[in-house]
Parts: C-alpha cells; sequence; structure tokens
C-alpha cells in the first residue's frame, strides 16, 4: 500500500506590494499581486496506511518547525487518517528571501497528501488550513497570477500573463518580516493620511489593470510598487546598491537588444523586491537580454557572493498542468473535458 509521488513545489514573487495599516488581529491589510515562478524545491513523498501516525522527514538543513510535516498534521487530522508519511526535502527556493519556498512546501502537501491518502477535501477547506499554517500558503494551491487582500489569505485570479523569462538575485541577507513591518509604521488606526491611502489603492488598481490589459508583467512594471523597498534599502544599504546595479543593467540590455522601453520607465522598470526582502528579481523581454544581463552582473564585483537564478513566470495553467503530471498515477482515469478542469486533482483511490 506504499504510494509515492515526487513533488515540485514552485516559488513565488510579488509583482506590486502595498501595506496599508495594521488591523485588530496583529496582521496588516495587504493589497498584492502574486506570481509563480519555475524556480522550484523537490519534495518526495511516501504515504503507507498505519494504525498510529507517524511523520519523519529528511531535510538537509533541518529548518526548526517545517511546515511540511505542520500541513501533514493538518491534513491527516482533517481527514480523520493515521498512517506513515515520510518527506524528503531538496531545497532550491533561497530562504528568506521572500520567495515563498515554506509557503509553497505546504500547499505542496495539502494538494499531494488527500491524493496519496485516497481523501476528498475541497479547496475551500483547504484553503482554511493553508491559512492556518501562513499567510501566502492558500495561493500556492492554484498558482498564476492573483491579486490577495485582507492578510494575503484572500486571493483572486488574474487573467494569464506571458511567461517572461526573469532573474532572481539572492544576496543571502535575512530580512526579519516583523521588524519590517514595524518599520513601516502602520498604526491600528490606519497609519495613513487619507490622501496617502487613496494613492496607495489608486496605485495598486493602476497596476492590476495594466496587468490585465497587456497581459506583460515586464510592460505593466511602469505602475509597480513595493511598499517594503524604501524601509528595507535604508535599512540594508547593500541591497539598494544590488537594485540599482540589477536596473542599470537591465535598462542597458534592452537598449543593446533595441527593445522598446515599455517597463522601462517610472515605477521599478522591470526590477523590484519580492515581498519584505531580500531576493530581488528583473523580469525581460526574450532570453537573449536576460543573457546579456547575466553577463553584465557576473562581471560586477558587487554581486559576487550572490545566487543568480534563472527562472519563468509560470500561469495557472501551466502551474495546474505541472500538478496532474506528478500525480498522474494516483488520479483518476480522464472520462472527459470537464475532468481535466475540476481543481484540485481527485485521487483514483477516494470511495
Amino acid at each position: 500500500m506504499m504510494r509515492r509521488a515526487d513533488i515540485r513545489s514552485l516559488a513565488k514573487i510579488n509583482l506590486d506590494v502595498r501595506v496599508l495599516h495594521k488591523r485588530a488581529d496583529g496582521f496588516h491589510e495587504l493589497r498584492t499581486v502574486f506570481q509563480t515562478i519555475s524556480l522550484a524545491d523537490k519534495i518526495e513523498m511516501e504515504y503507507e496506511p498505519a494504525r498510529r501516525t507517524s511523520l519523519d522527514i529528511d531535510d538537509a538543513l533541518s529548518i526548526p518547525d517545517n511546515l511540511i510535516l505542520r500541513a501533514a498534521r493538518a491534513v491527516l487530522d482533517a481527514t480523520k487518517t493515521t498512517a506513515r508519511v515520510r518527506f524528503t526535502l531538496t531545497k532550491n527556493i533561497p530562504m528568506g528571501g521572500g520567495l515563498g519556498g515554506g509557503s509553497s512546501n505546504a500547499a505542496a502537501v495539502l494538494l499531494a497528501l488527500p491524493v496519496l491518502a485516497g481523501k476528498r477535501i475541497g479547496l475551500a477547506d483547504l484553503a482554511e488550513l493553508g491559512a492556518q499554517l501562513g499567510s501566502d500558503v492558500p495561493f500556492f494551491l492554484t498558482g498564476g497570477t492573483a491579486v490577495a487582500v485582507d492578510r494575503g489569505t484572500e486571493t483572486y485570479p488574474l487573467p494569464e500573463i506571458a511567461r517572461e523569462p526573469i532573474l532572481v538575485v539572492s544576496s543571502g541577507l535575512h530580512v526579519a518580516t516583523g521588524p519590517a513591518y514595524e518599520a513601516l509604521g502602520r498604526s491600528a488606526g490606519g497609519g495613513l493620511t487619507s490622501a496617502d491611502f487613496s494613492r496607495r489603492i489608486k496605485g495598486f488598481r493602476a497596476f492590476v489593470e495594466s496587468l490585465a490589459s497587456v497581459r506583460s508583467a515586464r510592460q505593466a512594471s511602469a505602475f509597480s510598487a513595493n511598499d517594503f523597498e524604501p524601509v528595507v534599502f535604508g535599512q540594508y544599504p547593500q541591497l539598494k546598491t544590488l537594485s540599482g546595479k540589477l536596473r542599470k543593467a537591465v535598462v542597458g540590455a534592452a537598449s543593446t537588444e533595441g527593445l522598446r522601453a515599455a517597463g522601462r520607465g517610472p515605477g521599478r522598470g522591470g526590477v523590484g523586491m519580492t515581498g519584505s526582502g531580500s531576493a530581488l528579481f528583473a523580469l525581460f523581454a526574450s532570453e537573449a537580454e536576460r543573457a546579456l544581463v547575466e553577463r553584465v552582473l557576473k562581471r560586477d564585483g558587487v554581486f559576487e557572493g550572490c545566487r543568480v537564478l534563472r527562472a519563468k513566470l509560470v500561469d495557472r495553467r501551466g502551474y495546474q498542468r505541472m500538478w496532474r503530471a506528478q500525480l498522474a498515477e494516483h488520479l483518476g482515469p480522464v472520462e472527459n473535458e470537464r475532468d481535466v478542469t475540476i481543481w484540485p486533482p481527485q485521487s483514483r483511490y477516494a470511495r
């Protein structure tokens, strides 16, 4: 009865982040746009029914309070199942950089474990379990491009956008999320003037409308912002330097390639920081443009010691296709077109 699955757990970037005010529950009210990217951790999962539950993980980094185990416990408790479940985690997503690796790992377990166990949990129930594990977790249950509100747990899909190539630059700096929020100075009473609040909401709407219209994160980035950047760059001047150098290289490559300046003007110009940091990203019109920038970064000593990683934006259709492929042997037969649109994937073992 041993069932196995090898899972790719994708990272995310925030294409836009606005922080409005501190909520009564201690979290902050957000407006953000999440985007899955192809950078991925690998999780090997083994499931076997047992009289008593046993959860184990082989993790070279020995991550404390690993969300993988917490997610597995949540699934087993919700389905009233006992089993031996073993995980082997290979980390490729840099930790502590705002790329959502831990949240993605948790969502991967929420999606895959019910399939291996032959249980059915609806998307709304999975999202509720995910929200208890972390604010970003519900987004990774569907992937693609999505607006997130509330504390980031309430997500709404946006139209599919171009699968543009990107570079992720990880400096290895760890930006603590709590202090980053506190440094913004948002209070429970608001922390923003009515004019500033209105400006941020209008700016966010402008970015979302542009993204939905041009279907290109690179081009729409002229309207984007990340409220954390001024604060975090002030705390970590080296990140500001890296961001400036990266933007200069991107603009130079676009000029060399003869590209028009869409997405290279005001705003973040196709370069941004994800979440509260510290990972930076750059969006490109082509792989050739990306390769030019890679060569520039390799020659610049400022980037010595940084991880510069290639990836692509992954749309919702591609994300869900990936999931069906990696769970294929455990899914029911596809009998009609509707079967391939059912989400989350349904186990062939479910009764």
